[in-house]
């Protein structure tokens, strides 16, 4: 087992003496208070993150010129001395708790949306280039009212302001007494941004900067505003007080933007003039939506981490790495000196506790991140950050899992991700807990899921992980019936028996190479599979599946996805009925299997269900590899080889299928629940079978029954 011994030791970043290696790296939550201030909902939020072990927290965007050059609405405002109650209560709320706080100061430049919102001028190096991007077409008419984009509003005229040199002087002393306040305030240093396409980085890009005046042209040049804003900072603040910045290693998708070279140069130049570490990113051009997760927010492992490497042979101050390093990952990284820190966001967004629990030798503990970008895709239409699979991200201070008053026997029907969520919490909580399970496998929809996306694997694991190691009685193969119930002796039940899917009324749809989504999902997941082998499989298929679960293959997602590269009941052409998330993931599952995929969506939209950004990622990898996606067609016939539909012009057209897989019509089957409540039961419906969730909607409700129960 890894002892995380490098990640773990004490570090320091200039004279701050940090009791382990682990960053919460800088983001933007829209946390604040509508007018800038730290009330009391991001006060707990960081307040979590500090008593979860983290050695530095880094508040992430704090608005040097609030409300000018701000990105998000509900930003933290760091420009008057207004701010100070709010900003000094939640540093001592962190120190509290052994941890330190710095905060990064931010100008958005070109990308201060709430200026171009509000009729503010957005200031810029020099005019930028026009850009182009089809970022919009995956969005939903209701998403495209709330979504927050550059090149939107600056179609609709808004103003831009190329800074002259007071403006630049006024920058400068914005960046100045920001850092001199955050010191007041009782933080711990301060981070100046300079990347991600915002203003220092503006003047850094030789793309975005062509002035031709000290501050553009070669890179002494473009880095002048950057140095000048060191300099100030440095002169304001105590001698002791850490002051570093981030950098973005490369602007990807960027002709002669910042490059590796460029970013050792400036990262050089800044040791020189006093910083005291560099925090290393990157930044793409949102040419498209899966650019985003390109950079900054990259889906890749460790996909920054050779460039933080480079840049730390270059300088003697420590080398902060971030995006998508692993817990083991980031040790050895730290051990090779590759690297000083690691920073993570989404993780201690997922699990707070994360550096306590590695400290405890209890990795398996951790709820891992499953990079389904519904944290950040909140940012584009305006809302609060949130966490699919920790719902008290942002509600710390109003869903509190507390010991019960009064310990009872709760019994969860249904095993997916509602039901062990459900069950933890409320074993947890100190009640007598009793699980059952109709199949013989925890997981329900949770286990396809996972075959889809394997990110949703590591999820299924920590639940399985926690719920066998509390006093949690799980039954397999057992029906909920009022009669056990009441032989159980229940206190309360929570019935999360998911959804059902009901086949649509196409002619055609009963025939065998016809599968309805939960035929698919019961005979990948050996939920009571033999019924739907036995109507749909060939004696040569039955036992083909039959071998995979006698060496226990179906009992492992990890050896499912390798399984299913080699059988899988669907022939080479395989049309998809319903563009939702289930089919959307089912067909990028489909196409890494090698069948060529077509999927036929009724609505306006694909994907509605899938947070924004991760839609992007689908969408560009199913069209990326050939996959056919058609909206607003209504499927007319299924034929033996073929599939028949009639587009929104009334014409009729046919598309070759050899399988044909109906992924729409979902919704909640509380007939159990129902059937209960009427044997006189205490029932509670949780997770699908209440309302469509899916996996954050499930561990959402999950959590809140196990904390109300």
């Amino acid at each position: 087992m890894t002892s995380f011994t490098h990640l773990l030791a004490p570090g320091r970043i200039g004279k701050l003496e940090l009791r382990n290696r682990i960053v919460m790296a800088p983001m933007g939550s829209n946390f604040a208070e509508t007018d800038g201030n730290c009330g009391e909902r991001i006060q707990a939020y960081y307040e979590e993150r500090a008593a979860g072990g983290a050695g530095l927290l880094i508040m992430g965007v704090c608005a040097i010129a609030y409300p000018a050059g701000t990105a998000e609405p509900y930003q933290v405002g760091v420009s008057s001395d207004d701010f100070l109650p709010g900003l000094s209560a939640l540093a001592s709320r962190v120190h509290k708790h052994g941890a330190k706080i710095a905060m990064q100061l931010q100008h958005a430049g070109k990308n201060a949306v709430r200026d171009m919102a509000e009729g503010r001028p957005i200031w810029v190096p020099s005019l930028p280039p026009p850009t182009k991007t089809d970022m919009m077409a995956a969005l939903t008419p209701e998403e495209l009212g709330n979504f927050v984009s550059s090149a939107r509003r600056r179609d609709g005229g808004a103003a831009i302001r190329v800074m002259d040199k007071a403006d630049i002087a006024q920058m400068v002393e914005w960046f100045a007494a920001a850092a001199e306040r955050a010191q007041r305030a009782g933080f711990d240093g301060v981070e100046i941004h300079a990347a991600h396409n915002y203003i220092i980085a503006g003047f850094l890009s030789a793309y975005y900067n062509q002035r031709d005046d000290e501050y553009g042209g070669p890179l002494e040049n473009r880095a002048r505003l950057l140095m000048e804003v060191l300099a100030a900072v440095r002169a304001r603040v105590d001698a002791d007080f850490p002051v570093w910045l981030r950098l973005d290693a490369y602007e990807l998708r960027t002709p002669g933007g910042i490059t590796l070279e460029d970013a050792k140069t400036v990262a050089v130049m800044a040791a020189a003039a006093g910083a005291d570490a560099v925090s290393v990113s990157a930044y793409a051009a949102v040419t498209e939506g899966v650019a985003f997760t390109e950079a900054p927010l990259v889906q890749q492992p460790a996909g920054f981490l050779d460039w933080a490497a480079a840049i730390r042979k270059e300088v003697d101050i420590p080398v902060i790495a971030v995006g998508r390093i692993e817990p083991d990952v980031g040790d050895t990284a730290i051990a090779q000196g590759r690297c000083d820190f690691i920073a993570m966001g989404r993780k201690l967004l997922a699990d707070p506790e994360l550096p306590n629990k590695l400290v405890e030798n209890r990795a398996a503990d951790i709820r891992p991140c499953i990079y389904c970008y519904v944290c950040v895709s909140q940012i584009f239409i305006n809302q609060r950050v949130k966490c699919a699979v920790n719902p008290r991200t942002g509600h710390e201070a109003d869903i509190v899992i507390s010991p019960a008053a009064t310990p009872r026997h709760v019994v969860v029907v249904g095993g997916g991700p509602a039901g062990m969520e459900a069950a933890r919490v409320a074993a947890q909580r100190g009640h007598r807990v009793t699980l059952l399970e109709r199949s013989d496998r925890l997981g329900g929809t949770l286990f396809f899921a996972a075959l889809a996306y394997p990110e949703n694997g590591r999820l299924l694991d920590n639940l399985v992980h926690q719920v066998r190691n509390l006093p949690i009685e799980i039954r397999f193969n057992s029906e909920a019936t009022p009669e056990l119930l009441r032989e159980l002796n229940a206190d309360a039940v929570l019935v999360a028996s998911g959804a059902r899917r009901a086949a649509p009324a196409i002619p055609g749809a009963e025939q065998d190479h016809v599968w309805s989504g939960d035929e698919l999902r019961r005979l990948l997941t050996g939920d009571r599979a033999d019924e739907i082998a036995k109507r749909k499989l060939s004696l040569a298929q039955r036992a083909m599946m039959k071998a995979g679960s006698l060496v226990g293959v179906t009992d492992s997602t990890a050896a499912m996805q390798k399984l299913s590269h080699v059988w899988m009941p669907l022939g080479k052409r395989v049309v998809i009925v319903g563009g939702g998330l289930v089919g959307l993931e089912l067909a990028e599952f489909l196409i890494e299997r090698g069948r060529e995929v077509c999927v036929l969506e009724s609505g306006p939209s694909l994907g509605r269900e899938l947070a924004i950004v991760r839609r992007w990622r689908v969408l560009h990898g199913i069209q990326q590899h050939g996959g056919q996606l058609l909206t607003g067609v209504q499927v007319s016939s299924i034929g033996r080889n073929k599939v028949s539909y009639v587009t929104a012009e009334g014409a009729t057209v046919e598309v070759p299928a050899d399988s044909v897989v109906l992924a729409s019509g979902a919704e909640p089957d509380d007939s159990l629940a129902r059937s209960l409540t009427a044997s006189g039961l205490p029932v509670s419906r949780i997770g699908d079978c209440e309302q469509l969730g899916y996996i954050e909607g499930a561990i959402r409700s999950g959590m809140l029954a196990g904390c109300e129960v």
